[in-house]
């Protein structure tokens, strides 16, 4: 056996890192002691314990708390302190800001180290469930179902209880009185919920969360759940985050730009490549990428009916930006124009009736009396981009090899 518990940790162990932190200067509380009364844990040695239960997947305060007291790498890093479950739990809750300061210092040191290859950043968002069951999330469409429900409901006990009242239901009292209860427990679900409205109506806030104020209603993995949607930003020359978030936007879209120029900013860059799955294509984000010196990369989803029903896709129509006109596979000219403006966006459809009428190859093209193609007016940002990406296919493959190991490392119990 070695002599002495330093022996036991080896001279890379992670545990032998963070000492260097300003945790006075990062807002960690009580990181200095007062003169008078007996002083707490340092919470240096606090976030020694936080940390170390993260790289070891060590998340519940109960488990930290035990593994303090036998774990000889523990033992070694906190000098046989042995915080309660409690205090470890506080330290989480009223030091949750300072925990930024933390990872902003991890990005410096990396960058120092020269860990990022600063060329090359993988953005995806996953899904995290929160406290906040579904029960207890409100949305306007449901409150104003459950009102409308509630006074259907009411009308219906009201009209029952008149009856009785007047004779004609052979129910009696028993009958009477136990309506006259549901009544009473009715109208005041309903002034609960006729209140969550008036709350919903004055935030300007789509959804209610009780539990979890910052919490929304969303899809993950083909099931609904009430949770927050973390974004990283990883570089890909080791894998390392350098960007991270958490939101409660209920999908990907417009999230690109703001993760991935964050991100610039921690490495100190003035341009740097993107890449990201379909859930981020949207106009609006790719020209806010290229305005802030972001390059994205991000695969088009292929949406709409022709897909599903085997008709020729959107891509089998060539855009002639000189003629403003597109040709269709048949080899005709699809020159007639119609604009509308569709959520604040200029669109333009594209068609022509002549030619879809005599067309030979109709059939595979659309079920319609003639083909309609759709341009929106963020389309050449984002063939552009497609010309790009055709020219790297491979950076598809990095990415899901660059930022999906992250998260598995979150959810990993």
């Amino acid at each position: 056996m070695p002599a002495s518990v330093e022996d036991y940790v080896a001279a890379d162990n992670p545990v032998r890192f963070v000492d260097d932190l300003d945790l006075s200067g990062a807002g960690f509380m009580r990181s200095r002691p007062k003169a008078t009364g007996r002083p707490g844990y340092d919470p240096a040695d606090m976030l020694k314990l936080y940390l170390y239960g993260y790289l070891n997947r060590v998340r519940s305060s109960r488990r930290l708390a035990a593994e303090a007291t036998r774990n000889l790498e523990l033992i070694w890093l906190l000098r046989g302190m042995r915080p309660d479950f409690r205090t470890i739990a506080d330290f989480r809750r009223d030091n949750r800001a300072a925990f930024k300061a933390v990872f902003r210092a991890f990005v410096l040191l990396c960058r120092k180290l020269d860990l990022f290859g600063r060329e090359l950043l993988a953005v995806d968002g996953t899904r995290l469930k929160a406290v906040n069951s579904r029960a207890r999330n409100f949305s306007r469409e449901r409150l104003a179902t459950y009102l409308a429900a509630t006074d259907a409901r009411l009308e219906r006990y009201l009209a029952e209880l008149d009856q009785i009242d007047r004779g004609e239901d052979a129910a009696g009292t028993g009958r009477g009185d136990a309506l006259a209860t549901k009544i009473a427990r009715l109208r005041e679900q309903r002034q609960a919920s006729a209140a969550l409205l008036g709350q919903l109506e004055n935030s300007g806030e789509g959804q209610l969360s009780l539990t979890d104020p910052d919490a929304r209603l969303m899809v993950a993995h083909s099931k609904v759940t009430v949770g927050y949607n973390a974004q990283v930003a990883v570089d890909a020359k080791h894998s390392l985050i350098v960007e991270q978030h958490v939101t409660n936007a209920c999908n990907d879209m417009g999230l690109l730009a703001p993760t991935a120029g964050a991100a610039m900013d921690a490495l100190g860059v003035g341009r740097i490549d993107a890449v990201a799955d379909m859930g981020y294509h949207s106009g609006d984000d790719i020209v806010a990428c290229e305005t802030a010196g972001i390059t994205p990369y991000i695969p088009r989803p292929r949406r709409g009916t022709a897909i599903g029903n085997g008709l020729f896709a959107k891509e089998r129509f060539r855009y002639d930006p000189e003629a403003d006109a597109y040709h269709c596979p048949g080899g005709q000219v699809l020159d007639t124009r119609y604009a509308s403006v569709t959520r604040g966006h200029l669109s333009v459809q594209y068609s022509s009736p002549a030619a879809c009428a005599s067309c030979q190859i109709k059939a595979r093209c659309t079920t319609g009396r003639w083909r309609r193609i759709n341009r929106g007016e963020h389309e050449a940002v984002i063939e552009r981009m497609a010309a790009r990406l055709a020219k790297r296919p491979g950076i598809l493959v990095i990415r899901k090899s660059t930022v999906e190991h992250p998260f598995g490392s979150i959810k990993i119990p």
